[in-house]
């Protein structure tokens, strides 16, 4: 296998303990280790913090956690302060109610290439498989068992993705709760737009300015498997106005943002 890069694996969270504590033990016993975990903590109570520093003491790598008020969705925001809190030159980024493969972080790292993003997909659990995982606290999965749909991406072949890992500029299927980026490429652009608040839309965005920069995108088919617990789906409300500064990014060709990761980094 080629050396693989350092990453920091970064996961996004929001009062939701009992997730971000099955999230957080699957990445622990992962096959090739990040250099560093970070939980985005997007306004939380005091539950997760504590969970934070108890689960600091069995991390096999520094665990930090890195949190601001709670002043409605400000996903971008955060993702930010975590981007520019990490120290190594790769970049995971991951929601905490998502448990982990234990090959998803080496899986990313060995997809990994100069001037790509890669993208990641789901498994999704339903509400009772969801809720007897979460009190068994469970981290494997079987791709026989039932309550699980989009079954397709829970089937791990290497050879396969490297058939399909061809680099292209489409839109679909964009989702932030399962990417990975080189830092640099996102200074390039200056990380995530602080501009989106609210759910939706921040991820598409990204990856805009991205393509509009010179950097394509892979999807990590049959690799880099994630199962997601069921919720309730956020707030839309800002929905619209989010559509329409992700319709201005297009129209632009925007490269680079002004509410971006520069607030952060020095």
């Amino acid at each position: 296998m080629k050396n693989l890069p350092q990453a920091s694996l970064i996961m996004s969270t929001y009062n939701r303990v009992d997730a971000l504590e099955l999230c957080l033990l699957s990445a622990f016993q992962q096959a090739h280790l990040p250099s560093e975990i970070i939980v985005a903590d997007d306004g939380s109570t005091e539950s997760t913090r504590l969970l934070v520093e108890r689960l600091q003491k069995q991390s096999p790598v520094p665990l930090l956690h890195v949190w601001h008020a709670d002043e409605g969705f400000q996903l971008a925001k955060i993702r930010n302060k975590a981007v520019a809190k990490s120290q190594f030159e790769y970049v995971i980024s991951i929601d905490a109610d998502q448990i982990l493969h234990p090959c998803f972080v080496q899986d990313h790292l060995s997809a990994s290439r100069k001037g790509v993003f890669l993208q990641g997909h789901r498994v999704l659990l339903d509400a009772p498989v969801s809720e007897e995982v979460l009190q068994e606290k469970r981290i494997s999965f079987s791709i026989l068992e039932e309550g699980l749909s989009n079954k397709k991406n829970a089937f791990r072949a290497l050879l396969l993705r490297d058939i399909f890992k061809g680099a292209h500029k489409r839109l679909k299927g964009v989702r932030g709760c399962n990417m990975s980026f080189w830092k640099e490429d996102l200074r390039k652009v200056n990380g995530f737009n602080e501009a989106f608040v609210g759910w939706g839309r921040e991820d598409s965005e990204l990856v805009i300015r991205l393509y509009n920069s010179g950097i394509l995108r892979s999807d990590l088919y049959f690799s880099a498997i994630v199962y997601h617990l069921f919720h309730i789906e956020n707030s839309k409300k800002n929905l619209l106005s989010n559509d329409k500064e992700l319709e201005q990014a297009l129209l632009e060709k925007r490269t680079y943002c002004k509410e971006g990761l520069d607030q952060y980094e020095y």
